[in-house]
C-alpha cells in the first residue's frame, strides 16, 4: 500500500507555546492540502528545543500539557499529527511525542534513557520510554522512536525491529555540525534495514543559543535506499508516497485499520547537498539571524579593524539580517595602519552598513596621564578602550556587540577580556583562522557569480594578520603560523589528541609544547567569552570545557 507522510521541517522558538502551536497548526494544514495522511514534526516542537533546566520547572511543564491538549483539539481532521512536547511522569520530565487525530491524543511515547519511567493514571495509551510503541494508521503499523532511541544500538529501534513495523518514524533535534549529514544516514540507512521497514527522519531547523540546526530530513525504504531528502538550514513540509506493509505487527494503538489509495503518485526529491563551506556559512548566517530575532535585538555593532576576522563577521551579519542593521566601526589607534582604516571603509562602502570611525587615542592618552602602564599592560589598555566604545555605543543606541574572534585566537587565548572579547554573540568563535579565510574567498566567489561586488576588500584576507597594538605588530610575534597552528589545534582540542600523540604524528616537540601550554592556561578567558554558533564537534563553552584550576600537565617537563 502507499503512504503519504508530509515532513514538516520547522523552526519552533524555546518558550514560545503559542507561536510554536500556530507553527504546527500551520503546517498540518499545509500538510492535508498535499493529502498526507501523516503529518511528522520535530521533537519537542511545542516547547522549542533544548529547553535545558526549563525541563524542571513544574510550571513549564504544566504549560506544556495544557498547550499540547489544547492543540490536540485543534486538529480535528483525519489526518495523523506526530507532535513532539515536554511532559512529566511522577515528577520527572519527559521528553515526549503525542500521535493526534481526529481532535485527541491518542498515544503518546516517551524517549528512552530518562530520569523516570513512571505512568500517570490519567494518561490513556501512554508507553514509557523503555518499551517501544507501535501505533496502527490506516493498517500499517507505525513504529515511534525519538532522537537518541535513533543512535543507541541495541535499543528501543532495536525492540523495534522485532515487533516488525510496516514504518518507523525518529521525530529529531539533531544539531549541526562539520560533515554530521553522512552520520546521520549512515545510521538512519542501518536502521531501516534493521528493521526492514522504511524509515522517516525529521530534523529541526534554526538556531537556539549557540546550536543551529540544518533540517536535512530523510526517507528511506526497507532496503536503506534514499527515497527523499529534504534541503538543508530550509524550513517547509516535504510530502513522500512511500510503500508499506500493513498489519505486519501487533499494535499498541490502533487508530484506523482502513487502508487508503493515493490518486497519482509524488514524484520524490532528493535535495542537492551543500558543499563543505556553504554549509558552514549557512550554519552560521542562520545562527546569529536567530539569536538577534528571537531575543528581540533590532541590530548589531561591531568594531571594523580592516583585518580578515572583522570583515568576515561583518558579512555574515550583512547576509542574516541586511546591511541596513549593521553597524560598523573603525577605531584607530596610534598604532593603525592607513590600510586598516581604508579597508574597513571599503567594506563598508561595498556593503551599504552604516559605519563611523571613532578615534581611541585621545581616550587612551587621557587613561594614560591617570595610571602609567607600560607594555602589555599599555597594549591591552587600546583594546578594553575599544571594548568600552563599542558597549557605550551599544547601550546608547541597543546594538547588539558581536565579538570578532575566531577559534586559533580563543584556543591560545590571544584574546584581551573586556576589550577584543566583549560582546554578546561571537559568530565566528568556534572557526579556526584557516577557516576564516577559506569562507572569505569563498563568499567573495559566490558575489562574482552573482555579478555583485565582492564585500571583502583582498587586501584583508592577502595581509599578514595584525591587532596593531603596538608599532609593526604581527600576529606571528606571539603564535605561530596559522596554518600550522590550526593543524596542532585541531588534533589537540577537536580530536583530544595528547602531546606524545601530536609529537608521534611528525609535530615538532617544542611547537606542541607551546601550543599546549597556551591552551590549557587560557580555559579562564573562554569561560568569559560570549556564545557563539557551534559547527565543529569539539566548540568551547559546549563540548569541551576543562578546569580553570587545575596542575594537571599534559606535558611533562
Amino acid at each position: 500500500m502507499k503512504l503519504r507522510v508530509a515532513l514538516a521541517q520547522v523552526n519552533p522558538t524555546v518558550g514560545d507555546l503559542a507561536a510554536n502551536a500556530e507553527l504546527v497548526r500551520q503546517n498540518v494544514a499545509t500538510a492535508q492540502s498535499a493529502g498526507a495522511h501523516i503529518v511528522v514534526f520535530p521533537e519537542m516542537v511545542l516547547t522549542g528545543y533544548p529547553v535545558e533546566d526549563l525541563a524542571l520547572r513544574p510550571s513549564f511543564q504544566s504549560a506544556s500539557q495544557r498547550a499540547i491538549a489544547e492543540l490536540a483539539k485543534e486538529l480535528t481532521g483525519e489526518i495523523v499529527a506526530i507532535v513532539g512536547y515536554l511532559d512529566q511522569v511522577d515528577g520527572s520530565p519527559q521528553n515526549m511525542v503525542a500521535v493526534i487525530s481526529g481532535g485527541a491524543i491518542q498515544a503518546r511515547y516517551a524517549k528512552c534513557h530518562l530520569p523516570n519511567y513512571g505512568v500517570f493514571d490519567e494518561f490513556r495509551n501512554f508507553v514509557p520510554g523503555d518499551k517501544t510503541l507501535v501505533v496502527r494508521i490506516h493498517g500499517v503499523d507505525v513504529g515511534i522512536a525519538i532522537c537518541e532511541d535513533l543512535w543507541i544500538d541495541g535499543g528501543i529501534t532495536a525492540q523495534l525491529a522485532e515487533r516488525k513495523p510496516g514504518l518507523i518514524i525518529v521525530p529529531n533535534g539533531s544539531p549541526y555540525e562539520r560533515a554530521k549529514d553522512d552520520l546521520r544516514l549512515a545510521l538512519v540507512t542501518k536502521r531501516a534495514r534493521q528493521a526492514a521497514a522504511p524509515l522517516v527522519y525529521v530534523n529541526m531547523t534554526g538556531g537556539q543559543d549557540d546550536l543551529v540546526f540544518d533540517g536535512d530530513s530523510i526517507v528511506v525504504n526497507s532496503d536503506g535506499a534514499v527515497i527523499a531528502r529534504a534541503p538543508q538550514f530550509e524550513d517547509g513540509v516535504a510530502v513522500v508516497d512511500l510503500d508499506v506493509a500493513t498489519k505486519t505487527s501487533t499494535p499498541d494503538v490502533v487508530i484506523s485499520e482502513a487502508e487508503v489509495s493515493i490518486d497519482r503518485a509524488l514524484i520524490p526529491g532528493i535535495a542537492v547537498r551543500l558543499d563543505d563551506r556553504a554549509e558552514i556559512w549557512q550554519a552560521l548566517v542562520i545562527g546569529l539571524r536567530d539569536y538577534v530575532e528571537k531575543n528581540g535585538f533590532r541590530s548589531v555593532v561591531l568594531g571594523l579593524s580592516g583585518g580578515i576576522d572583522s570583515a568576515l563577521v561583518a558579512v555574515i551579519a550583512i547576509d542574516a539580517l541586511g546591511a541596513k542593521r549593521v553597524n560598523g566601526v573603525a577605531m584607530p589607534s596610534k598604532y593603525s595602519s592607513d590600510h586598516s582604516i581604508s579597508d574597513a571603509q571599503a567594506l563598508a562602502s561595498a556593503t551599504g552598513i552604516h559605519f563611523r570611525t571613532v578615534p581611541i587615542a585621545p581616550m587612551v592618552e587621557a587613561y594614560m596621564s591617570n595610571l602609567v602602564l607600560k607594555g602589555l599592560a599599555e597594549e591591552n589598555l587600546q583594546a578594553r578602550v575599544r571594548g568600552t566604545t563599542l558597549m557605550g555605543i551599544s547601550n546608547q543606541e541597543g546594538h547588539l556587540v558581536l565579538a570578532t574572534g575566531n577559534k586559533s585566537e580563543l584556543a591560545v587565548g590571544y584574546s584581551t577580556l573586556y576589550g577584543d572579547a566583549v560582546g554578546g554573540f561571537a559568530p565566528i568563535k568556534d572557526i579556526y583562522k584557516t577557516d576564516v579565510w577559506a569562507l572569505a574567498r569563498w563568499r567573495n566567489e559566490v558575489a562574482r557569480s552573482r555579478g555583485e561586488a565582492e564585500p571583502i576588500p583582498v587586501n584583508s584576507i592577502e595581509k599578514e594578520p595584525s591587532a596593531e597594538l603596538r608599532p609593526d605588530q604581527k600576529d606571528s610575534d606571539s603564535l605561530p603560523d596559522y596554518l600550522l597552528l590550526d593543524r596542532v589545534l585541531t588534533a589537540y582540542v577537536d580530536d583530544d589528541q595528547g602531546s606524545e600523540a601530536l609529537i608521534a604524528a611528525g609535530f615538532d616537540e617544542a611547537l606542541v609544547r607551546r601550543v599546549i601550554a597556551m591552551v590549557d592556561k587560557a580555559e579562564y578567558k573562554r569561560r568569559q567569552y560570549p556564545p557563539g554558533t557551534k559547527v565543529s564537534k569539539r566548540a568551547f563553552g559546549k563540548d569541551r570545557r576543562l578546569p580553570m584550576t587545575s596542575r594537571w600537565q599534559e606535558v611533562h617537563k
